[in-house]
């Protein structure tokens, strides 16, 4: 039974969550097109600067994303405290940066106030806007209507250019988005696309290790423009308690990453040593239970990934009486 993806998607529960959207036919419409020999190539940089767009519009952070041939993945955060801070002002500016404005909410935003009979209808509005500043399924509306119609236009011709609505996973904790993000990232390298990180184009890890170098390089590192595009920041295991970030540091993600691409290239087989990665060593995960992961994510999980009791209250809680990845779940949590 298909389940709602309003249950699927529960910021209560959690905020992260693994995204995925395919062409048509899973059709090579965003790459090398084998059939009629076109390139594509320039469409994946359409959908990446998209992504950063709404990122900096929406209440939703990105932690990873790899823009294939003919998919996508995202791995997402929702904002919720970022959501319920925001004033009316911020909420109808907002707003209006994806779409036309109600004339009420124009109103207000140029002259700073409405008459009385327009109160309540201005406070509906902005509730209903706020709310949508906070979805996962608006940000991919907005982000998938946009390409269509782009790439509908540029090969003069209608219908479809997305397979469907866009598949979800929750990750419930540290494991499962550290394995996700993972999986997310090594994408181009397990498909042959590219043979390091450093050249695999329209991903988060290309982009985070050009910033991690530019910061190392740098002497004195300039402040961040505000108007800069940021992924989710890898903050340490020392913010464990809160949610400003991803809870480890970005040099033993990096460690773990290189040494999982190694390992999971089919044209150079890694040695997996006894001296395994630091997360590694600090979850308790086995090197075969992650190489595993780092392959297979997408085939050992359904709708969500993470500690097994928690995966079976989530599809309990979204209406669902079967859960898929029992295995996969108590390798990915030993203890």
């Amino acid at each position: 039974m298909t389940i709602s993806r309003r249950k699927l998607i529960e910021p209560q529960i959690t905020p992260f969550y693994h995204v995925i959207n395919r062409c048509v036919r899973r059709a090579y419409l965003c790459g090398d097109d084998p059939y009629n020999g076109k390139n594509y190539h320039h469409r994946r940089g359409w959908i990446v600067n998209k992504i950063k767009k709404l990122a900096a519009v929406f209440c939703i952070d990105v932690c990873a994303y790899a823009v294939m041939s003919n998919h996508y993945h995202l791995v997402l955060k929702i904002d919720t405290e970022q959501q319920q801070r925001l004033t009316p002002e911020a909420v109808i500016s907002r707003w209006l940066q994806l779409f036309n404005g109600h004339p009420i909410a124009v109103d207000f935003l140029k002259e700073g106030q409405i008459s009385a009979e327009k109160q309540q209808a201005l406070s509906n509005l902005v509730a209903e806007w706020q709310q949508r500043l906070g979805s996962i399924s608006w940000f991919m509306r907005c982000l998938n209507e946009e390409i269509a119609r782009k790439a509908n236009k540029e090969d003069k011709c209608k219908g479809a250019f997305w397979e469907g609505r866009f598949k979800s996973q929750a990750l419930l904790d540290e494991q499962a988005v550290l394995s996700c993000m993972m999986y997310v990232d090594l994408n181009p390298i397990r498909a042959g696309v590219t043979p390091s990180l450093e050249q695999s184009d329209f991903t988060s890890i290309q982009q985070r290790i050009r910033e991690y170098q530019q910061q190392k390089t740098s002497a004195k590192q300039s402040p961040l423009n505000k108007a800069h595009f940021q992924l989710l920041p890898f903050v340490g295991a020392e913010h464990q308690a809160k949610t400003v970030g991803i809870n480890f540091a970005f040099a033993d993600y990096l460690e773990l990453i290189d040494w999982t691409g190694r390992c999971i290239r089919s044209d150079k087989k890694g040695f997996i040593t006894p001296n395994q990665p630091k997360i590694l060593q600090q979850l308790g995960i086995s090197a075969d239970a992650w190489l595993e992961h780092s392959e297979q994510f997408m085939e050992r999980y359904a709708n969500v990934s993470g500690k097994w009791s928690r995966m079976c209250a989530f599809k309990q809680h979204a209406g669902g009486h079967w859960c898929k990845g029992k295995l996969a779940s108590h390798q990915l949590h030993p203890n």
